[in-house]
């Protein structure tokens, strides 16, 4: 289950008012500038455009998208942070943000329905790379009927989730709304960085991610990166999700425990309150076990910038409240 000045400012002016549709072309602004004729203007010329893939596909797409199926929540939740809830026909049946998500004709998950795809004639189906591989046959199957895939990257780290949002923002017109977005992200993560910047002890940090196995986020994983930015410490040493043994947290012995289980596991905290032999870890004995939305600070999308901020709530309350 288990992550450029001019030129710029001009795609900003025209690219945010692509989306809002073409008619009545002859209105004009108090200035006198038509802007319905420059933003269909605009539209068009962003098209065809050229994309290679997370599986090295040269994608070519000619006109901007008007029927989208996305296969995976995280670029769901990136297409309809670019404002396109409305050209969005179909999503995994995973996808439950934002709420217009859950209304949308649903597709399957890791082994999408192909047949029901193609029923709802999209025009881009964004796919993912962390499942391309195993479905590989289903996404040719689409290539086949004439619907145009576009993988997007499996991101690891933050620069990879804005990467992931250049790329779907490109492939559907949206490159100004999609630099807006990342730019709104690294400013809310600029400020919580400076917040915490002078703080001299470092809180140690334990981030559980199920049980009744125990599985924890370790090194080079969003929520490690995420406690560097709020500088806290992760005592989990090892990298990626490893499997861990009670005894080794013991001893560790976190100021704060964070889960991220809450939602679909009855009494999280109170369980973890009440484990046998960690009534002298700090983190319980001053109750700062803190449950937070997995979704925020594992699915690699714009919410990531909002899981920095549960995360340094969680850590730091007498800095964030």
């Amino acid at each position: 289950m288990k992550k450029r000045y001019i030129f710029l400012i001009l795609l900003l002016t025209f690219g945010l008012l692509a989306g809002c549709g073409a008619k009545d072309d002859s209105k004009t602004n108090q200035n006198g500038d038509n802007t319905k004729t420059e933003q269909a203007e605009s539209t068009t010329a962003a098209f065809p455009v050229k994309i290679k893939d997370a599986v090295d596909q040269e994608v070519v797409i000619d006109k901007k998208p008007e029927r989208i199926v996305s296969l995976i929540p995280s670029n769901t939740e990136i297409a309809f942070a670019l404002g396109l809830g409305d050209e969005i026909v179909g999503v995994s049946d995973f996808d439950n943000y934002p709420e217009e998500a859950l209304e949308k004709e649903k597709i399957g998950s890791m082994d999408f329905n192909v047949e029901k795809i193609i029923s709802l004639k999209p025009d881009l189906v964004l796919a993912h790379a962390s499942g391309a591989h195993n479905s590989e046959a289903g996404l040719q199957q689409l290539r086949d009927a004439g619907i145009t895939v576009l993988v997007v990257n499996d991101a690891e780290n933050f620069e990879d989730v804005y990467d992931s949002i250049k790329m779907i923002g490109k492939a559907t017109g949206e490159q100004a709304k999609a630099q807006l977005l990342i730019d709104d992200m690294k400013t809310k993560i600029e400020k919580i960085r400076e917040k915490t910047a002078k703080i001299q002890d470092k809180k140690k940090v334990y981030i559980e991610i199920s049980v009744p196995d125990i599985y924890a986020a370790g090194k080079n994983t969003f929520m490690d990166e995420m406690l560097k930015i709020v500088h806290a410490e992760n005592v989990v040493t090892e990298e990626g999700w490893p499997k861990i043994e009670p005894e080794a947290i013991i001893a560790a012995n976190p100021d704060v425990i964070i889960i991220t289980y809450g939602s679909y596991t009855e009494g999280a905290v109170e369980q973890v309150l009440s484990r046998e032999g960690w009534d002298q870890v700090n983190a319980v004995k001053n109750s700062q076990v803190v449950d937070i939305n997995s979704d925020m600070v594992t699915r690699s999308g714009p919410r990531l910038a909002e899981g920095v901020e549960e995360i340094a709530k969680a850590v730091y309350p007498e800095i964030f409240q």
